[in-house]
C-alpha cells in the first residue's frame, strides 16, 4: 500500500536518520524529493545526494552532515511538514514565514519552482509551504 504523503514520509526518514545519527540514507526517488535535497545541499543542512538507478523509480542517497567537534551535533535539528494533502498551506509573496527569526528556513514550491523563503522574498512570489527546517 503507498503512502498519501510521500514529502512527509522523506522528512521523516531524514529526521530519524539524523537523529540516528546516520552517514547516509536511501529512499525512494521523486523529482519534489530531488529538488528539497538540493535545496537542503545549497543551504548546508547535508553534504551531498545522489540519484541511483534500480528496477524500479531510482533511489536517493543522502550524505548528512554533522559538526566536526568530538559531539557530532547534526546539521538538521529538526524538520516539520507544514503544508498537508488534508489542508494546503499557502502564502502570498509578501506574507512569507521567517522560520525561527531567520534561524532555520522554509520552502516553498512555487509557479517558477521550488524555493526558499528567502528566494521567494528577492522574487516577490509566493506558494505552498513544504516545510520549515532548522
Amino acid at each position: 500500500m503507498g503512502s498519501t504523503d510521500s514529502i512527509a514520509d522523506f522528512l521523516t526518514i531524514i529526521r530519524n536518520a539524523s537523529r540516528a545519527k546516520k552517514d547516509k540514507l536511501d529512499c525512494p526517488s521523486s523529482k519534489m524529493r530531488e529538488h528539497l535535497a538540493g535545496i537542503f545541499k545549497k543551504c548546508g543542512y547535508i553534504k551531498n545526494y545522489r540519484r541511483m538507478q534500480d528496477s524500479k523509480q531510482g533511489m536517493l542517497r543522502i550524505y548528512l552532515k554533522y559538526s566536526s567537534s568530538k559531539d557530532q551535533k547534526p546539521a538538521i535539528t529538526n524538520l516539520k511538514r507544514v503544508s498537508k494533502p488534508g489542508l494546503r498551506r499557502y502564502v502570498s509573496a509578501d506574507k512569507i514565514p521567517s522560520v525561527l527569526g531567520g534561524l532555520g528556513m522554509a520552502v516553498i514550491s512555487t509557479s517558477k519552482g521550488v524555493f526558499t523563503d528567502k528566494e521567494c522574498k528577492d522574487e516577490k512570489v509566493g506558494g505552498e509551504v513544504i516545510c520549515y527546517i532548522w
